[in-house]
């Protein structure tokens, strides 16, 4: 369920994770926008918005079904030792809060394999068919993941250059996505059953947790912003660590999307910290922003179509089972 709720995201989100990965980038004025007029240039901006897709779907299926095993393992396992208080009868720990370390728990580990996949996908979604002319131009036309791939042969370890950025930003925004998720899917639930309308039908069960999940992870992804920006930062900085910082292991000029060449802007040894002063420094607290209103957008049809098919998917293989999923089985 998570494998099919990760590719169904994938396919169809990702232009908009492009064009925020764009945005966010350090050369996005001068590569995207008319140096005399500022508008934006259209054509090089939504050039390729698929780059880089292969080897996210690769990653994502492994990543997704790593991330709810864990989710729902722990949450299960500290739920069934949750102590209760005698003198109130209520939990020692708050429903939020198992939720939360649950799912944080289960980012570390998504992250860990989602991360090699993030850089390549990031770095291809910069890059034009024309970056590395010594590279044959059958693979330039046909794969952007495969022409970044080649530039890590020599350091492949680079691959996991950003690891702590992504964690950083998905971990505040999981803790703050699933508890929020939980609480509205009861909430939703709960006014159905009130009004009267609760069918228990498998479209409910989608439109309720599509709803709650839209909602709670526009808020966390808008809230998270700032730390995606660094994310994207630091994860675009991989693929120069591994030459020269001008091009590629032969010197050849690293061009991004529109064929101009990459310019580095933080240096190599710089921490994710230290990314994010300089960008404060220089762009103020907008700069961190940047690509947050479309990141809401993304994120509200992502969250609600990746949480939505997912818990849709438990629903009906646990059927075709004839099991019945009770509440606390759930998300």
């Amino acid at each position: 369920a998570g494998a099919v709720a990760a590719f169904s995201v994938d396919l169809i989100v990702y232009p908009l994770d492009t064009l925020k990965t764009r945005i966010q980038s350090p050369s996005y004025r001068t590569r995207y926008l008319d140096a005399k007029t500022q508008a934006v240039n259209r054509h090089a901006l939504f050039r390729g918005l698929y780059q880089g897709v292969g080897m996210v779907v690769i990653a994502t299926l492994p990543s997704s079904g790593a991330f709810f095993t864990t989710y729902e393992a722990i949450k299960a396992t500290l739920t069934r030792i949750n102590p209760t208080l005698p003198s109130a009868s209520i939990p020692f720990l708050p429903t939020p809060i198992i939720h939360a370390t649950a799912s944080s728990i289960a980012e570390l580990v998504s992250c860990a394999i989602l991360t090699p996949a993030e850089v390549i996908k990031q770095n291809a979604q910069m890059l034009s068919s024309t970056s590395c002319p010594s590279t044959p131009s059958s693979l330039l036309h046909s794969s952007p993941s495969l022409l970044t791939l080649r530039k890590f042969r020599s350091h492949p370890l680079h691959l996991w250059h950003g690891y702590s950025a992504l964690a950083s930003r998905n971990l505040p925004f999981t803790a703050l996505q699933f508890p929020l998720f939980e609480q509205l899917k009861l909430f939703l639930r709960g006014r159905l059953e009130r009004s009267g309308r609760a069918t228990g039908s498998l479209w409910e069960t989608t439109a309720v947790t599509a709803g709650a999940a839209g909602m709670a992870g526009s808020v966390a992804a808008w809230v998270t912003t700032p730390v995606d920006v660094v994310k994207t930062r630091v994860m675009l900085r991989a693929a120069e660590a591994t030459g020269n910082g001008n091009g590629n292991r032969d010197g050849k000029p690293i061009l991004d999307a529109t064929g101009h060449r990459h310019v580095r802007v933080f240096a190599k040894s710089e921490s994710s910290w230290a990314v994010g002063k300089r960008i404060l420094a220089e762009e103020g607290a907008r700069g961190l922003f940047r690509g947050g209103a479309l990141r809401f957008v993304w994120t509200l049809a992502g969250s609600g179509l990746y949480l939505g098919v997912y818990e849709t998917g438990r629903v009906y293989l646990a059927r075709r089972r004839g099991e019945k999923l009770n509440e606390g089985d759930m998300l």
